[in-house]
């Protein structure tokens, strides 16, 4: 995925290829993408007795004596952290390669190819993991150990391997927990992330391209990075310390051994690291394993509400002071946020008392709770404030889009717009759902205002200036009563969610 150039990359490793490929922009041996509408918690198999983790809530020593040496720090954890190595099966069908049916090949007995059965190899990957417990539970990338037939692991310098069980993944949050047989492990005392700041030193530990347990140094860069779209719940710990391919799944500790986050990803031109590393916070961390074992799967607190961010244009038209809050886009019908009275158009603020600043944001927290738990959420409908109890339910496996489209342009109402009604063979040309009611663009000229503004072929507007448009001759209608040069919003269905953007009248005429 390119972003500014740059790659976001996964951090395991194809073991047999890890040096002589390290300058490509993917750095993972059989990830699957994670698109950021499939948010689901995958069943899994619970854990029959629940676990020993620890955990130390006290800030770091921040005015301690100048340090020298980590090698104190490095021997207490480094035992804690593993090498993992997996092993899939690839099945690969010589007939139905490609070069046997170019020109060159024609007139070659190629029969023998033709009969070949296919062939199944072994394909093998690198990745690192964190002792959680002294049973012997780990944390790891689950992109790490996605697809494996067999997942082994080294412990520290020992040439001894164990053979690990998958407990449990979470994709939405790239994690994954596994188990070896024994007891009395090394295991990790977990820092409490709220005592962390930026400027702290990290130390990161795994097995970078596979060459051996490794030690890089650095600070958090940033706390609450997301917007990446490599998961669903992006809270990521940002830091300088070097991480490579084969660091996914391994230790992001402060320099007082404690684990601060697991490595993930990193963002880069070359494939390497270049100073911009990613790590799921180990509360998170703590929390998605121990669901994991109490519950045999991640639950999730559901809302039933579709959001976009609060633009700056959004946010004048709205008459709103700040651009902090999640703009409703959509209610999913009897869910807790239809029973309060949840409206299309209201910007959520808070819940539980905690700001929310964006939708991301209220993703964290909503998905943070547990099902049944009873909350307080405040929103503002026409600048009012608003208060509602509500008692959250589970995420459903396929949860609700969430709108990512973040538009601020803006263009000419409808000039340069053509609009038509909603007849049953638009709908099947369209792919517009059954339920689905407006003015649907049919065409839109792409240097036009009403184009600059974000309008597109197939698009569906379904308010105009907080007025419901349930088909074509209303949104006629109502662009002929607006006199104004001011912005006006707008609500259009497009691919299949909906979002708000603002629109100037203003500019019909400059643009002619």
């Amino acid at each position: 995925m390119k972003q500014n150039s740059f790659a976001v990359s996964r951090l395991s490793r194809n073991r047999l290829s890890a040096v002589r490929r390290a300058t490509l922009s993917c750095l993972c041996a059989s990830a699957l993408a994670l698109p950021a509408s499939a948010v689901f918690a995958q069943q899994n198999s619970p854990a029959p007795s629940a676990p020993q983790i620890n955990v130390d809530p006290s800030p770091v020593q921040r005015t301690a004596p100048s340090v020298t040496s980590f090698a104190p720090v490095v021997e207490r954890v480094a035992p804690t952290v593993v090498n993992i190595f997996t092993t899939r099966a690839v099945r690969r069908d010589l007939r139905a390669h490609p070069l046997l049916d170019h020109p060159a090949f024609r007139g070659f007995d190629n029969g023998d190819l033709r009969g070949m059965p296919p062939q199944n190899r072994k394909q093998q990957g690198l990745g690192s993991g964190v002792i959680v417990t002294p049973e012997g539970h780990i944390l790891t990338s689950n992109h790490v150990i996605d697809g494996a037939d067999e997942i082994m692991v080294s412990i520290g310098a020992e040439q001894k391997q164990y053979k690990a069980t998958k407990i449990g993944t979470d994709p939405a949050t790239d994690l994954a927990v596994l188990k070896i047989e024994g007891d009395n492990f090394p295991a990790i005392t977990f820092a409490d992330l709220e005592k962390t700041q930026v400027g702290d030193l990290v130390l990161a530990i795994g097995n970078p391209f596979g060459v051996g347990q490794s030690v890089t140094m650095g600070i958090i860069s940033a706390k609450g990075r997301g917007g990446m779209g490599m998961i669903d719940y992006e809270n990521f710990i940002q830091t300088d310390a070097s991480i490579n391919p084969g660091n996914s799944g391994g230790a992001l500790v402060d320099f007082e051994g404690r684990l601060v986050g697991i490595n993930t990803a990193i963002v880069s031109r070359t494939g390497g690291s270049q100073g911009v590393g990613f790590a799921v916070p180990g509360d998170l961390a703590r929390s998605v394993m121990q669901s994991i074992l109490d519950k045999g799967r991640v639950i999730r607190g559901h809302l039933g509400v579709i959001v976009q961010p609060v633009t700056s244009e959004l946010a004048e038209t709205f008459g709103l002071k700040s651009t902090d809050g999640a703009l409703v886009t959509e209610v999913t019908p009897q869910s807790p946020a239809a029973s309060t009275g949840v409206q299309r158009g209201d910007v959520i603020t808070h819940v539980n008392g905690q700001k929310i600043t964006d939708p991301r944001d209220l993703r964290l927290t909503v998905g943070g709770l547990e099902p049944g738990a009873k909350v307080e959420i405040k929103y503002l409908r026409d600048v009012q404030e608003k208060t509602a109890q509500v008692e959250l339910a589970e995420l459903p496996t396929e949860q609700g889009r969430f709108a990512q489209n973040d538009s601020s342009a803006t263009g000419a109402l409808l000039g340069g717009v053509t609009i038509a009604e909603i007849d049953d063979r638009m709908r099947q040309q369209y792919n517009l759902p059954p339920d689905l009611n407006g003015a649907l663009i049919t065409n839109v000229t792409p240097d036009s205002p009403a184009g600059e503004a974000g309008l597109r072929e197939g698009d569906v507007i379904r308010e105009i200036a907080r007025q419901d448009v349930n088909r074509a001759r209303d949104a006629i209608d109502l662009t002929r009563k607006i006199k104004t040069d001011k912005g006006v919003v707008m609500l259009v269905w497009s691919n299949g969610s909906q979002r708000y953007l603002v629109v100037n009248p203003g500019d019909a005429e400059r643009a002619g």
